[in-house]
């Protein structure tokens, strides 16, 4: 019997904060085995609602794991790009009973932007028809929690707990942190210290294609979009009949437009500036840093009203 591969780094999120641009990026290095299922979702151990069931994927056995990384063993980094790992409290024993030597990779963007662009991302996907605002406080109040289950916008955003973990379990040199801006505005710069934090070739950055856009925002193309993208039959024709790629690009081009990203609802971002201010001073505690990345929305200047709502059934385009 063959020895098992557990991958030594691990993309642990957040959740709409990079963590798709960093597996694209890091797929292209020579040194670097991810494999084509960019979230296993493995070492979180998901019991999704019958509700939720057919919206997420994962691997759940050792089997289908393992069999994620065949041919793994040729390449010195092997990576796991799951962002449900940040959040779930077992996922660092986990991890650390097979890999304790893993590296750890965290990024991270302002916690206001990031719930709204999860927000966006299941509203395109037909997983909601609430407007922002009520999503919070219906996602927030709710006693049953956990990935699959609940929408968990505020949880996935206190990130101070969630890197303490790993910081705890593994050392604070195996955990890196980097921020979504920094990818944005100096890719590269990112890229080579986390090469460096892996012990990679850092050169080899320099030739990767930094120019296509992962997972930027768009449009659905109507109701009819969303209630496809939605729907369980029409998930399993997607995820069993067409190879990952075909359904991406039928995803973003049939299902979904360009067009602007609306503004906020300014209740539902103060009501989430309240809960965040306090928790992003305790990271840059944690972190020995100041974050000003992380409060981009305090100096944003969006509107009261969701322009969803337009859309929402019953609901007026001024309904707040």
């Amino acid at each position: 019997m063959s020895k098992p591969i557990w991958p030594n780094f691990y993309i642990v999120g957040a959740v709409k904060s990079g963590t798709t641009s960093l597996y694209a990026y890091l797929r292209q290095h020579p040194q670097v085995f991810l494999p084509t299922m960019k979230e296993p979702h493995f070492f979180t151990q998901p019991h999704p609602s019958p509700e939720q069931s057919h919206l997420i994927q994962y691997v759940a056995d050792i089997e289908s794991y393992q069999h994620l990384y065949r041919g793994a063993d040729r390449y010195p980094r092997i990576g796991d790009a799951s962002p449900s790992y940040l959040w779930c409290e077992e996922a660092p024993e986990r991890i650390h009973a097979v890999q304790p030597e893993a590296r750890i990779i965290v990024i991270l963007r302002d916690p206001v932007q990031r719930a709204y662009a999860q927000y966006l991302m299941d509203f395109n996907e037909g997983v909601l028809d609430l407007p922002f605002m009520e999503a919070l406080q219906k996602d927030w109040t709710r006693p049953d929690k956990g990935w699959g289950i609940s929408q968990l916008y505020v949880e996935l955003g206190r990130y101070t707990a969630q890197i303490d973990r790993y910081r705890r379990r593994f050392g604070t040199d195996r955990v890196h942190v980097c921020l979504l801006e920094d990818l944005k505005k100096t890719p590269l710069a990112v890229l080579e210290g986390i090469a460096d934090f892996l012990e990679i070739d850092r050169a080899a950055m320099g030739a990767i294609d930094l120019q296509t856009a992962h997972n930027a925002h768009r449009l659905p193309r109507g109701n009819w979009a969303r209630r496809l993208a939605g729907g369980r039959f029409s998930r399993h024709i997607g995820e069993h009949f067409f190879p990952h790629a075909w359904g991406e690009f039928i995803w973003r081009h049939v299902f979904l437009r360009e067009g602007r990203k609306p503004p906020m609802e300014r209740e539902a971002r103060h009501f989430l500036q309240d809960l965040y201010a306090p928790e992003i001073e305790r990271l840059e505690h944690l972190l020995g840093r100041s974050l000003p990345e992380l409060r981009i929305s305090w100096n944003s200047g969006d509107s009261t009203d969701d322009p969803l709502s337009s859309a929402l059934p019953g609901k007026s385009p001024h309904h707040s």
